[in-house]
C-alpha cells in the first residue's frame, strides 16, 4: 500500500506528488481499472491472444 508522510516544513503539494508517484509505481490504479468489471475467462484469453498477435505483427514489420 502506498504511503507518504509529511516531513517538517514540507508543502502539501509535494507530499501529494510523492504519493501519486508511489501509487503509479505500484500499479494500484491499473489494478483498480482491471478489476472494475468482471471479465469472463474466455474474454481474458481472447484479449491476451490478440495482444500477442499485435506484438508479433509489430516485430515482423520491424524485420522487413
Amino acid at each position: 500500500m502506498a504511503e507518504s508522510t509529511k516531513r517538517p516544513n514540507e508543502a502539501f503539494d509535494r507530499v501529494l506528488r510523492r504519493f501519486k508517484k508511489k501509487v503509479k509505481e505500484e500499479g494500484i490504479l491499473l489494478e483498480v481499472k482491471k478489476r472494475e468489471f468482471y471479465e469472463k475467462p474466455s474474454e481474458i484469453f481472447l484479449r491476451v491472444k490478440k495482444a500477442a498477435e499485435r506484438r508479433n505483427k509489430a516485430t515482423q514489420a520491424d524485420e522487413w
